[in-house]
C-alpha cells in the first residue's frame, strides 16, 4: 500500500533515532539484563512512535499496522515453538548426562602445547552441543582463562579463542536462538539454513583453528589441576558412558535425512529423556522429589518435566561446573520470544508506514549486484550491532531492510539468512557498548578493544562471506514463480 508522502527520510528516520537513544540508555543502566524486559519496551515506545507519526502524517489507517503486526508475528510462530523445543532440549540433554559427556571428554583432550587451538575447539564443541556462546563463556570460558593465564598467554589471546570458538556454535546450532531468529523471519528451514551456513563457516572456523594452532605451538606449561577438578565433578555428578552418545547420533541422522526441525528436536528431547531416567536415575528422582512427595513413578515424571520445562541447578561441589550443567528450560526461552515479538512489530510497522522502504533507499543503490548486495548485508549487520547495540535486534532490523531486494533480485532466502548469520551474529562482542561486548568483556574481566584483535571466527567470517559473494560460490537464483519456503 502505497502512503502519501512517506519519502520523507527524515521522518522514516525519527523511529529508528529514538529506539537508538533508548537502546543505549537501556544499556547503560541495566547492561546485559537489558534483554530481560527494557528493550522489550524500548521497543515497543519505537513501534508507537512509527505508528503515531505515519497516522499523523500519511493518515494511514490503523488496520494497516494491525495486519502488518500480524503478519510478522505470524511469520515468527514456528520460531516460537521451535525455541520452546530448544529449551525442553537443552535441559534433557544436560540432565541425561550428554552435554556433561561431551565437556567431559572435550576437558580431556587439552594439552599445554596445543592450548588455544583446544581452549577455541572445546568452546566451539560446547557451544555447539548448548547453543549459547554466554553459556559458554561464562562457564568453561571462565576456566580456561584461568588456564590460560598459567600458561603465560596475554588476556586478549585467550579471550579470542575463548570467544571465537563459543559464537561458532552459536551461529551454526540448533540449539542457537540467533540461528532459529535468522532462518525463521527470512523463512528458510532450519537445517537448511545451517547447511547452507556451512558454506561460510567451515572455512573460517578452520582458518581460525590454524592460525591459534600457529600462535600456540611456541608455548609450553604442565597440564592446569583445574581441568582435572571440572572433569571430576562432572564425573561424580553423572554415570557418563559411550551409550549417551546414541541420542546426538539419531538427531544427527535425522537432520542428515532433512526431517523437519520440529520432529527432530521433539524425538530428541523424548529420547534423552528416557535416556535421563536410564542412566541419571537418582538426579532425575532429587529433581522430583523437591516438587512432589508420592510413588516413585510421580517423583521420575515430575522431574522428567520439571527438566525440560523449567529452570534446574545441580549441585556437582564445583561452582563453575554447577553454572555449565545449569538449564533454563522452556521457561528460559521466553525473553528471546518476547524480544521477538516485541521485534516483530517494530518491523511490521516500520514496513507498513513505508518507512523501512525510504531507509532502505539509502542503501540499496550499493547492492545492484550480487557482490554489492551481499556486501552491503554484511555491513549493515555489522554496523546495526554497533547502532543498536544487540545482535536480536541487528537480525530482525537487517533482514526486514533487505528481505524485498533479495526477492526482487531473485536469490534465495537462505542468501540473505546467511548473510545476516555471517555478521549481526558474529560481530555483536565486538563492540564495547554492545550487550554481548559488555556481557563477554565482564565475565573475562578482558576489555573489548583487548580481545577483538584476537577473535580471528568473528571477524573472518563476515569476510569469508563476501569473498565466497565475490567468487559466486554455491549462490543461486531461484525459479522464478518460486515462494520463500521453495528456495532450498
Amino acid at each position: 500500500m502505497k502512503h502519501k508522502g512517506n519519502g520523507k527520510i527524515l521522518i522514516a528516520l525519527i523511529p529508528v533515532i529514538v529506539l537508538v537513544g533508548l537502546l543505549a540508555l537501556d544499556i547503560s543502566i541495566f547492561g546485559s539484563d537489558a534483554i530481560l524486559g527494557p528493550s522489550q519496551v524500548s521497543l515497543l515506545v519505537a513501534t508507537g512512535i512509527c505508528v503515531w507519526l505515519s497516522m499523523w502524517r500519511y493518515k494511514t489507517p490503523w488496520s494497516t499496522f494491525e495486519d502488518a503486526i500480524r503478519s510478522n508475528v505470524g511469520d515468527v510462530t514456528n520460531a516460537i515453538v521451535i525455541l520452546l523445543l530448544i529449551g525442553a532440549l537443552s535441559g534433557a540433554w544436560t540432565v541425561s548426562g550428554i552435554v556433561p559427556t561431551f565437556i567431559y571428554y572435550g576437558l580431556k583432550i587439552i594439552s599445554p602445547k596445543v592450548f588455544l587451538l583446544s581452549a577455541c575447539a572445546l568452546c566451539a564443541l560446547v557451544s555447539l552441543m548448548v547453543g549459547s556462546s554466554w553459556t559458554t563463556i561464562a562457564t568453561i570460558g571462565v576456566a580456561l582463562m584461568g588456564i590460560g593465564k598459567a600458561e603465560g598467554f596475554s588476556d586478549g589471546l585467550i579471550a579470542g579463542a575463548i570467544i571465537s570458538g563459543a559464537y561458532f556454535g552459536d551461529k551454526i546450532s540448533p540449539l542457537s536462538d540467533t540461528t532459529v531468529m535468522a532462518s525463521s523471519i527470512n523463512r528458510v528451514p532450519l537445517f537448511s539454513h545451517i547447511r547452507y551456513l556451512m558454506v561460510t563457516t567451515v572455512p573460517s572456523i578452520t582458518i581460525t583453528l590454524i592460525v591459534f594452532t600457529v600462535l600456540g605451538l611456541s608455548r609450553q606449561g604442565a597440564p592446569a589441576a583445574q581441568v582435572e577438578q571440572y572433569a571430576q565433578a562432572l564425573d561424580r555428578t553423572f554415570n557418563l558412558s559411550p551409550w549417551l552418545m546414541v541420542v546426538p547420533l539419531v538427531t544427527a541422522w535425522l537432520i542428515a535425512r532433512k526431517r523437519p526441525a520440529l520432529i527432530v528436536l521433539a524425538i530428541s528431547t523424548v529420547l534423552a529423556s528416557v535416556f535421563a531416567l536410564i542412566f541419571q536415575p537418582d538426579l532425575v528422582a532429587g529433581i522430583g522429589e523437591k516438587i512432589v512427595q508420592g510413588s516413585r513413578a510421580k517423583v521420575f515424571f515430575a522431574g522428567t518435566m520439571e527438566s525440560v520445562y523449567n529452570s534446574v541447578t545441580l549441585a556437582t561441589g564445583n561452582a563453575e561446573v554447577d553454572a555449565l550443567v545449569s538449564t533454563r528450560g522452556m521457561l528460559g526461552m521466553l525473553n528471546t520470544i518476547y524480544l521477538i515479538i516485541c521485534g516483530m512489530c517494530f518491523g511490521g510497522c516500520m514496513r507498513a508506514s513505508g518507512m523501512l522502504r525510504e531507509i532502505s533507499r539509502l542503501i540499496l543503490p550499493l547492492a545492484r549486484r550480487r557482490f554489492g548486495l551481499v556486501s552491503t548485508t554484511v555491513a549493515s549487520g555489522t554496523l546495526l550491532n554497533g547502532i543498536v547495540s544487540d545482535q536480536y535486534l541487528s537480525i530482525i532490523l537487517t533482514s526486514d531492510i533487505f528481505r524485498d531486494t533479495y526477492d526482487k533480485e531473485g536469490y534465495e532466502r537462505r542468501l540473505l539468512s546467511r548473510s545476516v548469520e555471517d555478521s549481526a551474529t558474529v560481530t555483536s562482542p565486538l563492540f564495547p557498548w554492545s550487550s554481548c561486548g559488555m556481557t563477554q568483556s565482564t565475565i573475562l574481566h578482558v576489555p573489548t578493544l583487548a580481545y577483538l584483535p584476537y577473535c580471528f571466527f568473528n571477524w573472518i567470517s563476515p569476510l569469508m562471506s563476501i569473498t565466497v559473494a565475490a567468487i559466486g560460490y554455491k549462490i543461486f537464483k531461484k525459479p522464478e514463480n518460486s515462494g520463500p519456503d521453495e528456495q532450498i
